[in-house]
């Protein structure tokens, strides 16, 4: 092999070799990226579990009539039951 073909032998060899080096880091780098979005994502997860259990224990009718309770609030009675027709007054 002569001199003339191993100079842009070697910088195609070298040219390569870089390109190599920058997709595995940019591998990593997104392997990393991934990582991290999985993470977040199985704490949003969780986060969303608690805040559902949370309203469904607020929401229940014992802890609400409870609360009304202590408010004064009570089931309307007869006197102040109005009913309306649908053809109009």
């Amino acid at each position: 092999m002569n001199h003339r073909m191993l100079l842009p032998a070697v910088a195609l060899l070298v040219f390569c070799s870089l390109l190599l080096v920058n997709s595995q880091y940019q591998a990593r780098r997104l392997f990393i990226e991934l990582e991290r979005a999985q993470l977040r994502h199985k704490q949003l997860e969780t986060e969303w579990d608690r805040l559902q259990y949370e309203q469904s224990t607020l929401a229940k009718h014992a802890r609400i009539d409870g609360i009304a309770r202590t408010l004064g609030m009570g089931a309307p009675g007869p006197a102040r039951t109005q009913y309306l027709t649908a053809g109009g007054p």
